[in-house]
């Protein structure tokens, strides 16, 4: 068995997000709306952990800078696909969510293979992720508590729109940095 290493747990941590998605799918899948709630929100301290840990400690790896925003999108859109098929949330949220995240994974890796892994996260694309979290959790929880299904769609039109202005500054960052 390998050694743990805490160099590594920032690592570590997104692995476990990755291990949680098929977890929160099949909750919700099952209808079991505050267990997914409950997976889900683990999930995403993991996130917040990762980050603070390997920003505090020095422990940033080009392996987490790739990994940790694409742990982030499969949760979102597995979570957000498991909630359309149940009928909570209309198709086009994910449409429009992977469309921009395919894009921005193409370009991630292109970037990675030519050895450039300048794809930082920044402030617009952690607000995008917040919204959509908070997006989720209401449509999870609007589940028990029906009083909140009313704002769910409002949310993640907040949450679409942010996500679109950080697809478009993300590219606008890109470009620009092609031309210098």
């Amino acid at each position: 068995m390998p050694k743990f290493d805490k160099k590594y747990l920032p690592n570590y941590l997104t692995i476990i997000r990755f291990i949680l998605v098929p977890v929160i799918f099949v909750l919700i899948l099952k209808e079991l709306y505050l267990a997914a709630f409950a997976i889900f929100s683990l999930a995403s301290l993991t996130d917040i952990l990762d980050g603070r840990i390997a920003r505090k400690y020095n422990l940033i790896t080009d392996w987490g800078k790739l990994m940790d925003p694409l742990a982030d999108k499969i949760t979102q859109i597995s979570t957000i696909s498991a909630l359309i098929i149940k009928g909570i949330i209309p198709f086009w949220i994910l449409v429009i969510l992977t469309t921009k995240e395919l894009i921005m994974i193409i370009v991630a890796f292109t970037l990675y293979k030519k050895k450039i892994v300048t794809v930082h996260s920044k402030w617009y694309g952690k607000v995008a992720t917040i919204l959509f979290f908070i997006a989720i959790v209401f449509s999870l929880l609007s589940k028990t508590f029906a009083e909140l299904s009313s704002i769910t769609i409002y949310l993640y039109y907040i949450a679409i729109g942010m996500t679109l202005f950080s697809g478009i500054m993300y590219a606008k960052n890109i470009i620009c940095k092609d031309f210098e």
